[in-house]
């Protein structure tokens, strides 16, 4: 065992040239902060209140249809829009520019009280299917350089609406996420000749304290510099840079481990797991991009149970993210989660 495994230490994350602080001598400080209240699961299979259920009246007056199993539209309210204006102004250290895009919403399933751990593995799939489909329609226009893909479940992530729904951006500049993990998987490539991310998991695999699941496709992981308690990471097992190049069998195998994933977070503290999630692939600029490897994270906030969650305040803003939890340790948690 490293002889820093127990001590302070601090870990690269590869993909940002970002450091996380770990203090795993402070996993048993006594806890007198703030308490959420317990999620609940909504109980109603369709709501006749919810603007996502089928059927029902959106805020702005459309009705949805009665869809069988996903349902994609334009957000109603979007952060971006196709015809803002483009124009760059410059005032010395004041830069601003126009960002135009397109926010779309996709219910995952028709169902009100079913989120991704309640859904059969071929109902996430039909999901997967449509971030394949809007990967493409939308990585296609001119004017779009990357296509993100995520879901905030549950109200301590800001959710707005209960009903199990994600969201796709599509934005004419990189985000920041996306432009670092571009540069440095870039830089890996040139230096070893092959990519980050196909690297690192080899040597998740072969140590495995990390691994949380694994199936013929797909590898689930506490990254070794995660910074969410219970943060974990979904790998490929082969080069895939995005959505576009996934193979019939391995959209099956990213549903399934989708469902597997969830419903260990589920389990861990007998709740509803909130969690920010999100896939990173490829711009879609028309560049080939080998150095890309498309990946998902998952950011969940609770720390000890489904009430304490972890605040990102003082130091970690000031400073640099911190944890206590070493990812060693909740990797084991969540392999126990349906033991």
């Amino acid at each position: 065992m490293s002889p820093l495994r127990n001590a302070s230490h601090r870990r690269l994350n590869p993909l940002t040239g970002e450091w996380v602080l770990v203090s795993p001598h402070r996993t048993q400080r006594p806890w007198q902060g703030r308490r959420e209240l317990k999620a609940a699961t909504p109980a109603l299979a369709h709501d006749p209140d919810c603007y996502l259920c089928p059927g029902n009246l959106r805020a702005n007056g459309v009705r949805n249809p009665d869809y069988p199993h996903t349902f994609v539209f334009d957000n109603d309210f979007p952060a971006l829009k196709a015809d803002a204006p483009t124009t760059r102004e410059v005032d010395g250290l004041l830069v601003a520019e126009g960002e135009t895009g397109l926010c779309r919403v996709l219910c995952f399933s028709p169902r009100h009280d079913l989120t991704l751990s309640g859904m059969a593995v071929a109902d996430i799939e039909r999901v997967v299917d449509v971030w394949v489909e809007e990967t493409i329609a939308l990585g296609g226009l001119p004017d779009v350089a990357s296509v993100q893909i995520f879901e905030n479940r549950g109200e301590m992530m800001g959710a707005s609406n209960p009903h199990p729904h994600g969201q796709i951006w599509a934005t004419r500049h990189l985000p920041n996420e996306l432009e670092k993990e571009t540069d440095r998987q870039a830089a890996y490539l040139v230096q070893h000749g092959r990519p980050l991310l196909v690297d690192y998991l080899d040597r998740e695999l072969e140590l495995g304290e990390r691994v949380v699941l694994a199936n013929d496709d797909f590898c689930v992981l506490v990254p070794f510099w995660a910074i969410w308690p219970f943060e974990t990471m979904i790998l490929p097992r082969r080069r895939i840079g995005g959505f576009d190049e996934l193979k019939a069998r391995e959209k099956t195998s990213l549903a399934a481990a989708l469902s597997e994933l969830t419903r260990r977070y589920d389990k861990l503290f007998d709740a509803p797991f909130p969690y920010s999630m999100g896939f990173h692939q490829k711009p879609t600029d028309g560049a080939v991009h080998a150095e890309w490897q498309m990946h998902g994270h998952f950011y969940p906030p609770l720390l000890r149970s489904a009430t304490i969650k972890k605040f990102m305040v003082g130091f970690e803003m000031l400073g640099s993210p911190q944890r206590d939890l070493t990812p060693e340790a909740a990797a084991g948690r969540l392999r126990e989660a349906l033991e």
